[in-house]
């Protein structure tokens, strides 16, 4: 990441009840089944096509959980401070919030998450705890305090 990005890289939640390579370790196994399966013709019958579906549905499982792990196409989860705006992405299939400094009246920064309180009545928390390390942590911090003292925005720092 360049040293002047403006973009903080947040990890996946890890919310499964099989940790990633659990996930990754099932995948492998049930491809190196099939494909001893379908190498060896045990099994072969009228329904040997079936081999060739479980393979399929294994490598876009295997796929799944590598886009939803791994940074295979860029940073999927971030939050990013623009000149402007606030921009919060959760992860590959979700969209971006994009919360602009004219619309924020306040902002609160807890140990594990930052509140936003909009100027229509709304409080809008995003989760910090999936900001993995202590520079990380510190970037964010200071970006924060920088966006809310650029834009006159009141800052609360709980610490």
């Amino acid at each position: 990441m360049h040293p002047d990005s403006t973009r903080i890289r947040l990890q996946p939640a890890n919310t499964q009840r099989i940790p990633f390579w659990g996930q990754l370790f099932l995948g492998f196994l049930w491809i190196g089944y099939t494909v001893a399966l379908i190498v060896t013709g045990a099994g072969a019958s009228d329904f040997h096509f079936l081999h060739y579906l479980f393979l399929l549905f294994s490598l876009v499982y295997v796929g799944y959980v590598l886009v939803h792990n791994a940074p295979i196409f860029g940073t999927q989860s971030y939050l990013e401070f623009t000149p402007a705006y606030i921009v919060h992405k959760d992860g590959l299939f979700r969209p971006k919030q994009a919360l602009a400094a004219e619309e924020i009246s306040g902002l609160e920064l807890a140990p594990q998450q930052l509140r936003v309180q909009l100027k229509e009545g709304n409080t809008l928390n995003l989760s910090l705890r999936q900001v993995k390390g202590t520079k990380r942590k510190r970037m964010l911090r200071e970006q924060v305090r920088a966006f809310a003292a650029k834009h006159s925005i009141a800052l609360r720092d709980v610490q």
